[in-house]
């Protein structure tokens, strides 16, 4: 027999630009892949202006929120609470909205960056190295101050830039050193490269890749293999990709939206692979 109206659950993911989101195929994947018939996954265009006039619109079928830019901080002051690791870098990517009327904020970007690394083998590293310091940034020196015992090198293009990953390593009790964009290829003598920068922004850099490298971390999935991400297998180096994240921090949603603990990465991942042909 069908679901009613009522038995159906709901979740969605918000942001501006949101068509090019993955997260609807990831989700899908996983509610398949479990057999949860009765849950759907969509996607909304929504900014910072809208973000109040959607929650208001809400009704009980509704389990989870996934946020993009610019809704991560936006979303805080609807929220009745944040986990210590979303206040952590300020920013919330997951809402959990709970039978009792709360809306909870998470980030999942964080620990779904630590289990890619974990699943690559890395688990701890002794320094390591961001290139770029936007909103991304922040969530991956939150992740190295899980997994780096030493120092992290973060190049960056401007000094405000570098006040605000001082600033970031201090609230995480990161051990934070800012450079200059322009010594970036230096960072790739850290054994762990986090490559936070949009595509393209690395693209430069492919040239002076030393003989040995460690493990890349390019945050980019589309296109894929970014160029430096290219020239960094060919050195017989680790690489992750975008896609790693996605995928890892999409798990940790689909946790807390379906209380479902079954795995699901395998469908995830092989439905972002298609996706992304």
């Amino acid at each position: 027999m069908p679901a009613s109206t009522t038995d159906r659950r709901r979740a969605a993911v918000l942001g501006s630009p949101i068509a090019h989101s993955l997260s609807p195929r990831l989700h899908t994947a996983a509610y398949e892949a479990l057999g949860l018939t009765d849950w759907t996954y969509d996607r909304f265009e929504v900014d910072e202006a809208g973000i109040a006039e959607f929650f208001a619109g809400l009704g009980p079928e509704w389990a989870g929120l996934s946020l993009t830019m610019p809704l991560k901080r936006a979303v805080i002051p609807l929220l009745d609470g944040i986990t210590d690791t979303a206040a952590s870098v300020e920013a919330v990517n997951t809402v959990v909205l709970h039978a009792d009327g709360r809306r909870t904020g998470d980030n999942t970007d964080i620990p779904g960056l630590v289990a890619a690394l974990h699943e690559q083998g890395v688990d701890k590293v002794a320094s390591a190295a961001i290139l770029g310091a936007g909103a991304t940034a922040s969530s991956a020196l939150a992740a190295l101050a899980r997994i780096c015992s030493g120092e992290v090198v973060a190049y960056v293009r401007s000094e405000r830039r570098a006040e605000e990953m001082r600033g970031w390593g201090e609230r995480l009790g990161v051990s934070v050193r800012t450079a200059d964009w322009a010594d970036a290829a230096d960072a790739f003598e850290a054994p762990l490269v986090i490559s936070t920068t949009p595509k393209g922004g690395t693209d430069h850099l492919t040239e002076k890749l030393p003989a040995r490298v460690g493990t890349l971390f390019d945050v980019v999935y589309d296109p894929w293999p970014t160029p430096l991400a290219a020239a960094w297998q060919r050195r017989d180096g680790a690489v992750l990709s975008g896609l790693d994240l996605l995928v890892h921090q999409a798990v940790f949603q689909f946790e807390q939206f379906t209380g479902e603990t079954r795995p699901v990465l395998a469908a995830m991942r092989e439905a972002g692979l298609r996706a992304l042909g």
